[in-house]
């Protein structure tokens, strides 16, 4: 069996994916939320160097990221501990070693791995164009437009992804997450 067949069986056995994709979404939805509220309050003070900007955009990107990775890994270990003690309490039996076992230490990693790249990868792609700026590369939008720009991409698509998650219309889920990502821009421009 290979790797991805190995993690589809685990996470199989113990009905972990829909516990992944809620974790992608909900810190990916963050960190792309963060994004935006940093770009935005950069946009909305007028100066502030590129360098800066990529600093703190970095800085936010990263503890994102470990938050998430840890506080997933503790949560979800405990909670797969205790239904694996429960589980073997029901049928009188040692299950440690056993597939099932062996799903309950594994599926936490890999859903704190989820939960810790979500926000950071997110949050570097929309910092791509601050990066761009760094080296000189030319856009048609400013490099913090262009961020911002990006996040509102981000947030559309993490909508659109639901939708397609929950069987309901796409573009009504991807207008509604980008509604919230609106709001709260306004919300920062109005409060600056």
């Amino acid at each position: 069996m290979n790797v991805i067949s190995r993690i589809r069986f685990l996470f199989h056995i113990s009905h972990a994916h829909g516990i992944a994709r809620r974790y992608f979404v909900t810190n990916g939805f963050d960190g792309a939320l963060t994004m935006l509220g940093l770009t935005m309050g950069f946009y909305a003070s007028g100066d502030v160097s590129i360098p800066v900007m990529l600093s703190a955009c970095l800085g936010a990107a990263i503890a994102l990221a470990m938050s998430g990775l840890t506080s997933a890994y503790i949560s979800e270990s405990a909670e797969k501990k205790k239904e694996l003690r429960d589980l073997e309490q029901a049928l009188v039996a040692d299950l440690d070693e056993t597939e099932y076992g062996k799903a309950a230490r594994f599926v936490p990693v890999v859903i704190a791995a989820v939960n810790g790249l979500a926000p950071l990868l997110l949050s570097l792609f929309i910092i791509i164009p601050l990066w761009g700026a760094q080296f000189g590369l030319p856009m048609p939008l400013g490099p913090l437009e262009t961020s911002i720009g990006l996040a509102f991409f981000t947030i559309f698509l993490l909508g659109v992804f639901l939708g397609r998650v929950s069987g309901v219309f796409w573009l009504w889920t991807g207008l509604r997450t980008l509604a919230i990502a609106l709001v709260t821009s306004l919300i920062i421009l109005l409060l600056n």
